[in-house]
């Protein structure tokens, strides 16, 4: 079990650091494909290197914790019904192709400057900051049998959802500016809890 936090928290701590501000500036800086394939190349990356923790967890002997009630499964559902919405009211709001570095790379091949980063408060991000880590919280707490492994995976990657989001809002203030912090002020952070206005 060990191994499997080293494995978690490394996953984490690389995916955090590369996609940090000075990295994603010294490869601007670079230029070329450094600048055009800088979120592709990390989209790849924390693909690649999440499918062996995944695997090695998987290949761990569980023990399930407990047999949960009927209501408790119900709890279960309902967040997996709040995953589904935050998923695709999130990808219906954000720009996938800029998302996985698609777009930036064809921006690249084509020569063309990327476009400057627009703030987005329409669609669910009128009622939630930040559909896709609410979406992930919610999936992990929703996902059924809880079992020892899958309860460490589960507090390591809720912790990362929350700090990367936290992480995520500075970036936005340091991008945005007052408009951005107005809308912080007026919009809830992971679930949609109060009514935007």
């Amino acid at each position: 079990m060990g191994l499997l936090i080293v494995l978690w928290v490394g996953w984490c701590g690389l995916h955090s650091l590369l996609i940090t501000t000075a990295v994603r500036r010294w490869c601007e800086q670079r230029g070329g494909w450094w600048h055009g394939g800088y979120r592709l190349a990390y989209t790849a990356i924390s693909l690649v290197t999440l499918v062996p923790v995944v695997w090695y967890g998987q290949s761990l002997p569980q023990a399930v914790l407990f047999d949960p009630p009927l209501w408790f499964r119900a709890v279960q559902g309902l967040l997996l019904v709040i995953a589904l919405v935050l998923f695709i009211g999130g990808a219906r709001a954000h720009d996938l192709g800029g998302f996985l570095g698609l777009r930036q790379w064809r921006d690249h091949r084509a020569g063309r400057e990327p476009e400057e980063p627009v703030l987005h408060t329409g669609g669910i991000l009128a009622r939630v900051r930040h559909p896709w880590y609410g979406g992930g919280l919610a999936l992990l707490w929703g996902l059924p049998e809880l079992t020892d492994v899958s309860l460490v995976t589960r507090l390591i990657l809720s912790a990362y959802l929350v700090i990367g989001a936290r992480l995520e809002e500075r970036k936005l203030i340091e991008r945005y500016g007052e408009p951005y912090r107005a809308y912080r002020r007026r919009v809830p952070m992971f679930f949609p809890w109060k009514r935007g206005r």
